[in-house]
């Protein structure tokens, strides 16, 4: 960061408080001696603007960063005005890679003020933003996770990511107009949210409602603190690692990926908080739901009803969110939100024909029939994907009489993975 070495050229960046609240004492001074201002036309207007203070309306960003540099560098001291928290995927960052001298005085965010004003405490959420970037990811954490605060922008705020959540068990707050005259604040379902219109700035909160098992419907209550992770990072790896023993999972007739071939299986399908993972042919959902205790979004696509019932059970036990689709492959998968990665742990060439037009990044098989090797490979290949593949033959160690050990096979397996350049 370039050294700005006049002590009176510092930035003050003011936060205005999300809540209502008045300003912070520190902005009158910060004002009195200020010969720039830079805001946007809402906080210029909603504090006293020196008369002799040159004045910056924020729209594009690099003119405003152009101006405040030159006012540093000619030490001319200057007040950034923005809302609530400004180190909160707020201007603070730009201002830093700027080189700017910064004095940071923050107020309430939007982000608590929003959790206050519906009476959540908020310290297991993840924040996310849609402003300005791919909305893809904030959707992902919010299908992934039970507790998500997302800041929204025109064209990616609750009617957008209401559509996107239909089919999670999602209950969602929308604070609009935090602060102001004008807040509101609504309780939606994510159809509401995609079929109302919404006022600018919001702020989104979405909130994992429990499934009633036995009715497959999402209950009025909640998520309770239950939910949450204890260890205070909802996205962090799960304390008791992946790749686990089969029997932690409840299975039928030991139809479920091994965890030696489960281990390779999650790496390659690369799962984390902001992307979407397919588990085709789910069967226990071993592996989806260990996608889903690294972060990722996960739909369990399973034709079995009993199966998906597994699933479920499996997913509680757990303590992880996983979408169950229940219908047969490739015909259930028309009007799935688009994936990042897939796993195709079940169906035949129709089904990686499928999978091959959504254009996942990712795609990972695993095949136990050599026959079906060549196949799956050339369809790969013909849609454009670098193809890596290995066998695994595992060998675990087992009891014998009398005390001694031996090596017990296990069936090999035949791992693809398809990359998309």
């Amino acid at each position: 960061m370039a050294a700005m070495s006049a002590p009176d050229a510092l930035v003050t960046v003011v936060g205005l408080d999300a809540a209502g609240a008045p300003p912070h004492p520190a902005l009158a001074s910060a004002l009195a001696g200020a010969g720039l201002l830079v805001g946007a036309a809402r906080h210029l207007a909603a504090v006293p603007v020196p008369a002799d203070a040159e004045t910056v309306v924020l729209g594009p960003l690099a003119p405003a960063l152009r101006r405040l540099v030159d006012a540093a560098a000619a030490g001319v001291p200057a007040v950034v005005l923005a809302s609530g928290d400004p180190g909160l995927f707020g201007i603070v960052r730009r201002l830093r890679a700027a080189g700017l001298p910064l004095r940071v005085v923050p107020a309430v965010s939007s982000v608590a003020a929003a959790f206050a004003r519906a009476g959540l405490s908020w310290d297991g959420a993840a924040v996310v933003t849609a402003h300005g970037r791919d909305l893809r990811p904030a959707l992902n954490a919010c299908r992934a996770l039970p507790l998500v605060a997302v800041l929204t922008a025109p064209g990616a705020g609750a009617a957008e990511v209401g559509a996107a959540l239909v089919g999670w068990p999602r209950r969602l707050l929308v604070a609009e107009h935090l602060g102001t005259d004008a807040e509101r604040v609504r309780e939606v379902t994510p159809d509401q949210a995609a079929e109302a219109a919404w006022s600018d700035p919001h702020v989104l909160l979405s909130i994992a409602v429990p499934a009633d098992p036995l009715l497959d419907m999402p209950t009025s209550d909640p998520v309770g603190a239950g939910a949450m992770r204890v260890d205070n990072q909802p996205a962090a790896a799960p304390a008791g690692g992946w790749a686990l023993p089969e029997d932690r999972y409840a299975h039928r007739d030991s139809m479920i990926t091994k965890s030696e071939v489960r281990a390779l299986v999650v790496a390659r399908l690369r799962p984390r908080l902001g992307r979407l993972v397919w588990d085709i042919g789910a069967g226990s959902g071993s592996v989806g739901i260990e996608c889903a205790s690294l972060g990722a979004a996960v739909l369990a696509v399973e034709r079995d009803p009993g199966s998906a019932a597994t699933i479920r059970d499996n997913a509680a036990a757990h303590a992880v969110d996983v979408r169950i689709v229940v219908g047969c492959a490739p015909a259930v998968l028309d009007g799935l939100p688009e994936p990042d990665a897939v796993f195709v742990g079940g169906g035949g060439v129709d089904v990686l024909t499928a999978v091959l037009a959504r254009r996942p990044e990712r795609i990972v098989l695993t095949l136990a029939a050599l026959d079906r090797v060549a196949p799956a490979v050339g369809l790969l290949r013909a849609a454009g994907y670098t193809v890596e593949g290995s066998q695994l033959s595992a060998a675990r160690l087992a009891a014998l009489p009398g005390g001694s050990i031996r090596l017990a096979a296990t069936n090999p397996v035949v791992v693809l993975t398809g990359e998309r350049p």
